[in-house]
Protein backbone atom coordinates (compact mmCIF):
# COMPACT_ATOMS: atom_id res chain seq x y z
CA UNK A 1 0.00 0.00 0.00
CA UNK A 2 1.51 3.30 -0.81
CA UNK A 3 2.68 5.71 2.10
CA UNK A 4 0.39 9.28 2.58
CA UNK A 5 4.15 10.87 2.72
CA UNK A 6 7.91 10.72 2.17
CA UNK A 7 10.13 12.15 4.62
CA UNK A 8 13.51 12.70 3.34
CA UNK A 9 16.43 13.08 6.12
CA UNK A 10 15.97 10.97 9.00
CA UNK A 11 17.99 13.10 11.48
CA UNK A 12 16.19 14.09 15.10
CA UNK A 13 13.66 16.20 13.54
CA UNK A 14 13.04 14.19 10.08
CA UNK A 15 12.72 10.91 12.56
CA UNK A 16 10.18 13.06 15.17
CA UNK A 17 8.01 14.43 12.72
CA UNK A 18 7.60 10.89 10.74
CA UNK A 19 6.49 9.40 14.45
CA UNK A 20 4.20 12.19 14.84
CA UNK A 21 2.36 11.64 11.06
CA UNK A 22 2.06 8.17 11.62
CA UNK A 23 0.73 8.62 15.27
CA UNK A 24 -1.68 10.72 13.58
CA UNK A 25 -3.02 7.98 11.33
CA UNK A 26 -0.64 8.75 8.28
CA UNK A 27 1.72 6.43 6.88
CA UNK A 28 5.06 7.61 6.08
CA UNK A 29 8.01 6.66 3.60
CA UNK A 30 11.29 6.84 5.32
CA UNK A 31 14.53 7.79 3.20
CA UNK A 32 18.19 9.53 4.12
CA UNK A 33 21.02 9.64 1.89
CA UNK A 34 22.89 7.58 4.44
CA UNK A 35 22.09 4.00 5.74
CA UNK A 36 22.64 4.00 9.46
CA UNK A 37 19.36 7.09 10.05
CA UNK A 38 17.04 4.61 7.71
CA UNK A 39 18.26 1.84 10.41
CA UNK A 40 17.81 3.42 13.27
CA UNK A 41 14.40 5.06 12.08
CA UNK A 42 12.82 1.29 11.47
CA UNK A 43 14.06 -0.05 14.49
CA UNK A 44 12.68 3.27 16.85
CA UNK A 45 9.34 2.81 14.59
CA UNK A 46 7.96 0.07 15.32
CA UNK A 47 4.88 0.64 13.35
CA UNK A 48 3.35 -0.80 10.58
CA UNK A 49 2.44 2.49 8.94
CA UNK A 50 6.60 3.58 9.05
CA UNK A 51 8.71 1.81 6.51
CA UNK A 52 12.37 3.28 5.78
CA UNK A 53 14.23 2.60 2.35
CA UNK A 54 17.80 3.12 1.69
CA UNK A 55 17.44 3.47 -2.27
CA UNK A 56 16.10 6.42 -3.48
CA UNK A 57 14.12 5.12 -6.10
CA UNK A 58 12.46 2.24 -3.81
CA UNK A 59 11.53 5.38 -1.76
CA UNK A 60 9.72 7.69 -4.39
CA UNK A 61 8.11 4.38 -5.54
CA UNK A 62 6.62 3.65 -2.30
CA UNK A 63 4.60 7.12 -2.37
CA UNK A 64 1.43 7.56 -3.59
CA UNK A 65 0.39 10.03 -6.20
CA UNK A 66 0.71 13.08 -6.61
CA UNK A 67 3.88 12.45 -4.17
CA UNK A 68 3.91 14.56 -1.69
CA UNK A 69 7.87 14.78 0.16
CA UNK A 70 9.22 16.64 3.03
CA UNK A 71 12.82 17.56 3.11
CA UNK A 72 14.33 18.04 6.32
CA UNK A 73 18.25 18.02 5.74
CA UNK A 74 21.16 21.18 6.27
CA UNK A 75 20.11 24.38 4.91
CA UNK A 76 22.15 25.39 1.53
CA UNK A 77 24.14 23.44 -0.91
CA UNK A 78 22.49 20.10 0.75
CA UNK A 79 19.34 20.97 -0.34
CA UNK A 80 20.14 21.20 -3.59
CA UNK A 81 21.78 18.35 -3.90
CA UNK A 82 18.88 16.61 -2.84
CA UNK A 83 16.65 18.24 -5.20
CA UNK A 84 19.08 17.34 -7.96
CA UNK A 85 19.16 13.83 -7.15
CA UNK A 86 15.20 13.93 -6.11
CA UNK A 87 13.52 15.65 -9.21
CA UNK A 88 14.18 13.26 -11.66
CA UNK A 89 12.06 10.56 -10.11
CA UNK A 90 9.10 12.77 -9.83
CA UNK A 91 6.48 13.56 -12.03
CA UNK A 92 3.91 16.88 -12.57
CA UNK A 93 1.87 17.74 -9.83
CA UNK A 94 4.40 16.31 -7.15
CA UNK A 95 4.82 18.54 -4.13
CA UNK A 96 8.17 18.85 -1.80
CA UNK A 97 8.37 20.76 1.53
CA UNK A 98 11.45 22.09 2.71
CA UNK A 99 10.85 21.74 6.81
CA UNK A 100 14.68 23.40 7.38
CA UNK A 101 15.83 26.64 8.10
CA UNK A 102 16.30 27.95 4.82
CA UNK A 103 16.91 31.51 3.53
CA UNK A 104 13.99 32.63 1.77
CA UNK A 105 15.58 34.02 -1.02
CA UNK A 106 16.65 30.00 -1.62
CA UNK A 107 13.16 28.84 -1.19
CA UNK A 108 12.15 31.18 -4.13
CA UNK A 109 14.78 30.39 -6.07
CA UNK A 110 13.83 26.81 -5.91
CA UNK A 111 10.12 27.22 -6.33
CA UNK A 112 10.58 28.98 -9.98
CA UNK A 113 13.04 25.92 -10.59
CA UNK A 114 10.55 23.16 -9.96
CA UNK A 115 7.78 24.91 -11.31
CA UNK A 116 9.37 25.31 -14.49
CA UNK A 117 9.05 21.53 -13.72
CA UNK A 118 5.37 21.24 -13.19
CA UNK A 119 6.58 20.38 -9.42
CA UNK A 120 5.09 22.43 -5.95
CA UNK A 121 7.93 23.74 -3.85
CA UNK A 122 7.00 24.90 -0.59
CA UNK A 123 9.05 26.45 1.92
CA UNK A 124 7.62 25.33 5.91
CA UNK A 125 8.99 26.78 8.83
CA UNK A 126 9.22 23.67 11.84
CA UNK A 127 9.78 25.39 14.98
CA UNK A 128 9.81 23.31 18.65
CA UNK A 129 12.66 21.11 18.74
CA UNK A 130 12.81 17.57 18.45
CA UNK A 131 9.84 17.52 20.87
CA UNK A 132 8.09 19.58 19.18
CA UNK A 133 7.96 17.84 16.05
CA UNK A 134 7.18 14.64 18.14
CA UNK A 135 4.40 15.80 19.64
CA UNK A 136 3.28 19.10 17.71
CA UNK A 137 5.28 21.60 16.30
CA UNK A 138 4.39 25.05 14.95
CA UNK A 139 4.21 24.87 11.27
CA UNK A 140 4.62 28.12 9.07
CA UNK A 141 4.22 26.90 5.42
CA UNK A 142 4.52 29.24 2.70
CA UNK A 143 3.75 29.10 -1.24
CA UNK A 144 0.98 28.13 -3.47
CA UNK A 145 -2.73 28.57 -1.63
CA UNK A 146 -3.95 25.51 -3.69
CA UNK A 147 -0.77 22.88 -2.49
CA UNK A 148 -1.53 24.21 1.12
CA UNK A 149 -4.86 23.22 0.63
CA UNK A 150 -4.00 20.13 -0.17
CA UNK A 151 -1.73 19.48 2.78
CA UNK A 152 -3.87 21.43 5.36
CA UNK A 153 -5.67 18.11 6.57
CA UNK A 154 -2.42 16.69 7.44
CA UNK A 155 -0.75 19.49 9.33
CA UNK A 156 -3.24 20.97 11.10
CA UNK A 157 -3.18 16.97 12.65
CA UNK A 158 0.40 16.95 13.68
CA UNK A 159 0.59 20.84 14.32
CA UNK A 160 0.36 21.94 18.02
CA UNK A 161 -2.79 22.60 19.38
CA UNK A 162 -3.79 25.83 21.43
CA UNK A 163 -5.81 28.46 20.32
CA UNK A 164 -6.54 26.06 17.22
CA UNK A 165 -3.95 24.18 15.07
CA UNK A 166 -0.37 26.40 15.63
CA UNK A 167 -0.53 26.32 11.37
CA UNK A 168 -1.64 28.56 8.97
CA UNK A 169 -1.13 29.53 5.12
CA UNK A 170 0.84 32.33 5.86
CA UNK A 171 1.43 33.54 1.94
CA UNK A 172 3.01 32.97 -1.36
CA UNK A 173 6.89 32.19 -2.39
CA UNK A 174 9.24 32.52 0.19
CA UNK A 175 7.28 34.05 3.16
CA UNK A 176 7.30 31.16 5.34
CA UNK A 177 10.77 30.75 5.82
CA UNK A 178 11.20 34.41 6.43
CA UNK A 179 8.40 34.54 8.86
CA UNK A 180 10.30 31.32 10.39
CA UNK A 181 13.78 33.12 10.32
CA UNK A 182 11.86 36.51 12.11
CA UNK A 183 10.57 33.73 14.56
CA UNK A 184 14.04 32.94 15.54
CA UNK A 185 15.36 36.13 15.64
CA UNK A 186 12.80 36.70 18.14
CA UNK A 187 14.17 34.14 19.66
CA UNK A 188 17.56 35.31 19.85
CA UNK A 189 16.06 38.43 21.67
CA UNK A 190 13.88 36.97 24.41
CA UNK A 191 16.46 34.51 25.15
CA UNK A 192 19.39 37.09 25.76
CA UNK A 193 16.75 39.03 27.60
CA UNK A 194 16.54 36.64 29.82
CA UNK A 195 19.91 35.70 30.42
CA UNK A 196 20.60 39.43 30.95
CA UNK A 197 17.72 38.82 33.43
CA UNK A 198 20.08 36.21 34.98
CA UNK A 199 22.92 37.94 35.51
CA UNK A 200 21.25 40.95 37.46
CA UNK A 201 19.73 38.74 39.74
CA UNK A 202 22.57 36.79 40.14
CA UNK A 203 25.69 39.18 40.53
CA UNK A 204 23.73 42.26 41.92
CA UNK A 205 20.63 41.01 43.67
CA UNK A 206 22.71 37.48 44.81
CA UNK A 207 20.10 35.18 44.48
CA UNK A 208 21.26 31.52 44.66
CA UNK A 209 20.30 28.78 41.98
CA UNK A 210 17.54 27.68 44.14
CA UNK A 211 15.81 31.12 44.57
CA UNK A 212 16.40 31.67 40.79
CA UNK A 213 14.52 28.39 39.85
CA UNK A 214 11.99 29.98 42.43
CA UNK A 215 11.75 32.77 41.02
CA UNK A 216 11.06 31.90 37.45
CA UNK A 217 8.84 29.44 38.69
CA UNK A 218 7.27 32.33 40.05
CA UNK A 219 7.47 34.53 36.97
CA UNK A 220 6.06 31.70 34.88
CA UNK A 221 2.91 32.05 36.54
CA UNK A 222 2.04 35.29 35.36
CA UNK A 223 2.66 37.40 32.49
CA UNK A 224 6.49 36.20 31.88
CA UNK A 225 4.45 32.67 31.50
CA UNK A 226 6.25 31.33 28.48
CA UNK A 227 8.61 28.10 27.68
CA UNK A 228 11.80 29.85 27.43
CA UNK A 229 10.71 30.98 31.03
CA UNK A 230 9.95 27.26 31.65
CA UNK A 231 13.42 25.90 30.95
CA UNK A 232 15.13 28.27 32.60
CA UNK A 233 13.91 27.51 35.75
CA UNK A 234 14.38 23.81 34.90
CA UNK A 235 18.04 25.01 34.03
CA UNK A 236 19.03 26.31 37.36
CA UNK A 237 17.41 22.92 39.41
CA UNK A 238 19.80 20.38 37.54
CA UNK A 239 22.45 19.38 39.51
CA UNK A 240 25.82 18.23 38.28
CA UNK A 241 26.43 14.61 37.44
CA UNK A 242 30.33 15.18 37.47
CA UNK A 243 30.90 17.41 40.04
CA UNK A 244 28.99 16.66 42.98
CA UNK A 245 26.81 19.49 44.92
CA UNK A 246 27.20 21.92 41.95
CA UNK A 247 24.48 22.55 39.71
CA UNK A 248 25.25 21.96 35.73
CA UNK A 249 24.50 25.40 34.28
CA UNK A 250 27.19 26.50 36.90
CA UNK A 251 29.36 24.43 34.61
CA UNK A 252 28.52 25.18 31.38
CA UNK A 253 31.01 27.10 28.60
CA UNK A 254 29.49 30.37 28.54
CA UNK A 255 30.16 30.66 24.72
CA UNK A 256 26.76 31.17 22.49
CA UNK A 257 26.44 30.39 19.02
CA UNK A 258 23.76 29.76 16.55
CA UNK A 259 22.23 28.57 13.18
CA UNK A 260 22.21 31.75 10.68
CA UNK A 261 18.61 32.73 10.98
CA UNK A 262 19.63 35.09 13.78
CA UNK A 263 22.05 36.86 10.89
CA UNK A 264 19.86 36.98 8.44
CA UNK A 265 16.93 38.74 9.90
CA UNK A 266 19.46 41.22 11.17
CA UNK A 267 20.31 41.52 7.19
CA UNK A 268 17.07 41.49 6.11
CA UNK A 269 16.22 44.56 8.44
CA UNK A 270 18.86 46.39 7.39
CA UNK A 271 18.01 46.00 3.63
CA UNK A 272 14.17 46.53 4.50
CA UNK A 273 14.76 49.43 6.91
CA UNK A 274 12.97 48.07 8.93
CA UNK A 275 15.65 47.92 12.49
CA UNK A 276 15.74 45.24 14.83
CA UNK A 277 18.07 46.62 17.41
CA UNK A 278 17.69 44.16 20.18
CA UNK A 279 17.76 41.10 17.59
CA UNK A 280 21.40 42.90 16.30
CA UNK A 281 21.93 43.04 20.42
CA UNK A 282 21.49 39.48 21.11
CA UNK A 283 23.51 37.94 18.15
CA UNK A 284 26.54 40.44 19.24
CA UNK A 285 26.49 39.07 22.46
CA UNK A 286 26.59 35.82 21.34
CA UNK A 287 29.38 36.76 18.79
CA UNK A 288 31.21 38.08 21.41
CA UNK A 289 30.86 35.42 23.98
CA UNK A 290 32.42 33.12 21.73
CA UNK A 291 35.76 35.23 21.30
CA UNK A 292 36.83 33.41 24.84
CA UNK A 293 40.78 34.44 23.99
CA UNK A 294 39.93 37.95 23.23
CA UNK A 295 38.18 38.21 26.52
CA UNK A 296 40.37 36.39 28.67
CA UNK A 297 42.98 39.41 27.46
CA UNK A 298 40.36 42.08 27.80
CA UNK A 299 40.20 41.24 31.85
CA UNK A 300 42.56 43.86 32.28
CA UNK A 301 40.84 46.62 31.30
CA UNK A 302 39.17 48.77 34.04
CA UNK A 303 35.31 49.12 35.22
CA UNK A 304 32.98 49.10 38.32
CA UNK A 305 32.45 45.53 39.82
CA UNK A 306 28.99 44.41 41.35
CA UNK A 307 27.91 44.56 44.48
CA UNK A 308 25.51 41.67 45.76
CA UNK A 309 22.90 43.71 47.47
CA UNK A 310 20.11 41.42 48.53
CA UNK A 311 17.23 43.38 47.52
CA UNK A 312 13.35 42.42 46.81
CA UNK A 313 12.58 45.35 44.59
CA UNK A 314 15.26 44.07 42.24
CA UNK A 315 13.34 41.21 41.84
CA UNK A 316 10.11 43.19 40.85
CA UNK A 317 12.19 45.55 39.17
CA UNK A 318 13.60 43.06 36.55
CA UNK A 319 10.43 41.46 36.45
CA UNK A 320 9.07 44.19 34.67
CA UNK A 321 11.89 45.01 33.23
CA UNK A 322 11.89 41.94 31.16
CA UNK A 323 8.42 42.10 30.03
CA UNK A 324 9.13 45.52 29.00
CA UNK A 325 11.95 44.79 26.63
CA UNK A 326 10.35 41.94 25.20
CA UNK A 327 7.46 44.20 24.51
CA UNK A 328 9.83 45.94 22.31
CA UNK A 329 11.68 43.16 20.86
CA UNK A 330 8.63 41.80 19.32
CA UNK A 331 6.81 44.86 18.53
CA UNK A 332 10.61 45.25 16.42
CA UNK A 333 10.27 41.87 14.95
CA UNK A 334 6.27 42.04 14.15
CA UNK A 335 7.44 45.56 12.26
CA UNK A 336 9.60 43.82 10.05
CA UNK A 337 7.26 40.94 9.53
CA UNK A 338 4.90 44.27 8.24
CA UNK A 339 7.39 45.71 6.26
CA UNK A 340 8.39 42.46 4.61
CA UNK A 341 4.78 41.81 3.59
CA UNK A 342 4.08 44.77 2.01
CA UNK A 343 7.77 45.22 0.20
CA UNK A 344 7.11 41.38 -0.92
CA UNK A 345 3.30 41.60 -1.13
CA UNK A 346 2.89 38.47 0.89
CA UNK A 347 -0.13 39.94 2.94
CA UNK A 348 0.72 38.53 6.18
CA UNK A 349 -1.97 38.16 8.64
CA UNK A 350 -0.02 39.32 11.92
CA UNK A 351 -2.32 38.46 14.52
CA UNK A 352 -2.92 34.90 12.82
CA UNK A 353 1.02 34.48 12.57
CA UNK A 354 0.84 35.50 16.44
CA UNK A 355 -1.78 32.91 17.06
CA UNK A 356 0.26 29.60 15.51
CA UNK A 357 3.27 30.66 17.88
CA UNK A 358 1.79 30.13 20.71
CA UNK A 359 1.41 26.50 20.73
CA UNK A 360 4.10 24.36 19.76
CA UNK A 361 7.74 26.81 19.15
CA UNK A 362 10.38 27.86 21.32
CA UNK A 363 8.66 31.24 21.43
CA UNK A 364 6.04 30.20 22.94
CA UNK A 365 3.97 32.53 25.70
CA UNK A 366 0.85 34.04 27.29
CA UNK A 367 2.17 36.88 25.95
CA UNK A 368 1.62 36.32 22.24
CA UNK A 369 -1.99 36.14 22.80
CA UNK A 370 -1.92 39.55 23.44
CA UNK A 371 0.04 40.41 20.64
CA UNK A 372 -3.32 38.48 18.50
CA UNK A 373 -5.30 40.84 20.05
CA UNK A 374 -3.69 43.92 19.63
CA UNK A 375 -3.55 42.76 15.32
CA UNK A 376 -7.02 41.94 15.25
CA UNK A 377 -8.15 44.91 17.09
CA UNK A 378 -6.21 46.85 14.25
CA UNK A 379 -4.84 44.88 11.52
CA UNK A 380 -2.94 47.49 10.05
CA UNK A 381 -1.24 48.40 13.31
CA UNK A 382 2.12 50.19 12.68
CA UNK A 383 3.61 48.92 15.34
CA UNK A 384 2.66 46.94 18.27
CA UNK A 385 3.57 49.56 20.70
CA UNK A 386 1.38 51.93 19.81
CA UNK A 387 -1.62 49.40 20.77
CA UNK A 388 -3.75 51.33 23.91
CA UNK A 389 -3.31 47.95 25.90
CA UNK A 390 0.90 47.77 25.17
CA UNK A 391 0.98 51.49 25.68
CA UNK A 392 -0.38 51.39 29.24
CA UNK A 393 1.57 47.66 29.79
CA UNK A 394 5.17 49.87 29.84
CA UNK A 395 4.41 53.25 31.43
CA UNK A 396 3.65 50.86 34.34
CA UNK A 397 7.27 49.12 34.13
CA UNK A 398 9.62 51.88 32.49
CA UNK A 399 10.35 53.36 35.53
CA UNK A 400 11.16 49.56 36.98
CA UNK A 401 12.84 49.10 32.98
CA UNK A 402 15.15 52.04 33.39
CA UNK A 403 16.10 51.01 37.13
CA UNK A 404 17.50 48.03 36.15
CA UNK A 405 19.43 49.20 33.18
CA UNK A 406 21.08 51.76 35.24
CA UNK A 407 22.02 49.57 38.30
CA UNK A 408 23.71 47.16 35.27
CA UNK A 409 25.87 50.08 33.89
CA UNK A 410 26.57 51.45 37.47
CA UNK A 411 27.66 47.51 38.04
CA UNK A 412 29.64 47.02 35.22
CA UNK A 413 26.86 44.19 33.78
CA UNK A 414 26.48 44.52 29.93
CA UNK A 415 22.69 45.08 29.26
CA UNK A 416 22.79 45.21 25.81
CA UNK A 417 19.21 43.45 24.46
CA UNK A 418 17.39 45.49 27.29
CA UNK A 419 19.95 48.69 26.86
CA UNK A 420 18.93 48.35 22.68
CA UNK A 421 15.08 48.00 23.58
CA UNK A 422 15.07 50.95 25.76
CA UNK A 423 16.39 52.87 23.63
CA UNK A 424 14.01 51.84 20.79
CA UNK A 425 11.42 53.10 22.54
CA UNK A 426 12.74 56.33 23.57
CA UNK A 427 13.69 56.86 20.07
CA UNK A 428 10.27 56.07 18.72
CA UNK A 429 8.78 58.81 21.50
CA UNK A 430 10.85 61.07 20.57
CA UNK A 431 9.46 64.52 19.17
CA UNK A 432 12.82 65.27 17.59
CA UNK A 433 16.12 63.19 17.14
CA UNK A 434 20.13 64.35 16.80
CA UNK A 435 20.13 62.52 13.37
CA UNK A 436 19.60 66.56 12.38
CA UNK A 437 23.13 66.80 13.04
CA UNK A 438 24.28 63.75 11.13
CA UNK A 439 22.40 64.53 8.18
CA UNK A 440 24.32 67.77 8.09
CA UNK A 441 27.73 66.26 8.54
CA UNK A 442 26.84 64.42 5.81
CA UNK A 443 25.90 67.38 3.61
CA UNK A 444 29.24 69.43 4.85
CA UNK A 445 31.65 66.05 3.83
CA UNK A 446 29.83 64.77 0.64
CA UNK A 447 26.96 67.23 -0.47
CA UNK A 448 24.52 64.41 0.59
CA UNK A 449 21.75 67.32 0.88
CA UNK A 450 19.08 67.62 3.83
CA UNK A 451 15.24 67.95 4.04
CA UNK A 452 14.20 71.23 6.30
CA UNK A 453 11.68 71.43 8.79
CA UNK A 454 10.15 74.42 8.22
CA UNK A 455 9.76 73.74 4.30
CA UNK A 456 9.32 71.74 1.51
CA UNK A 457 12.65 70.98 -0.63
CA UNK A 458 15.70 69.55 -0.91
CA UNK A 459 18.66 71.40 0.67
CA UNK A 460 22.49 71.81 0.00
CA UNK A 461 24.48 74.17 2.03
CA UNK A 462 27.91 75.20 1.90
CA UNK A 463 28.71 75.10 5.81
CA UNK A 464 32.05 76.84 5.76
CA UNK A 465 31.67 79.65 8.80
CA UNK A 466 32.43 83.38 7.75
CA UNK A 467 31.87 86.75 9.88
CA UNK A 468 28.91 89.03 8.62
CA UNK A 469 30.07 92.31 7.76
CA UNK A 470 26.38 93.50 8.47
CA UNK A 471 25.97 91.98 12.51
CA UNK A 472 29.48 90.15 13.24
CA UNK A 473 28.00 87.35 13.38
CA UNK A 474 28.63 83.51 12.21
CA UNK A 475 26.42 82.50 9.14
CA UNK A 476 26.16 79.64 6.48
CA UNK A 477 25.29 80.44 2.90
CA UNK A 478 22.22 78.45 2.23
CA UNK A 479 21.99 76.60 -1.69
CA UNK A 480 17.86 75.79 -2.18
CA UNK A 481 17.22 72.87 -4.63
CA UNK A 482 13.51 71.93 -4.91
Amino acid sequence: MAATVGMFGLGVMGQNLALNLADKGFSVAGHDAWPEPVDAFAKSAGQASVKGYKDLREFVAALERPRRIILLVKAGEVVDMTLAALTPLLSPGDMVIDGGNEFFENTERRSRELAAKELRFFGMGVSGGQEGARHGPSLMPGGDRAGYDQMAPMLTKIAAQADGACVTYVGPGGSGHFVKMVHNGIEYADMQLIAEAYDVLKHVGGLSNAELADTFDTWNQGELQSYLIEITAQIFRRDDDLTPGTQLVDRVLDAASGKGTGKWTVQQAAELAAPVPTVAAALDARVLSSSLAERKRMRVLSGPRPALQRDPQLVSDVRAALYAAKACAYAQGMALLRTASATHEWNLNLSELARIWTGGCIIRAQFLGRIKEAYLREPDLVNLLLDDAFQRELADRQDAYRRVVSRGVLSGLPLPAHSSALAYYDTLRRERLPQNLTQAQRDLFGAHTYQRSDREGTFHSDWSVFRSPARGTASTQPKASS
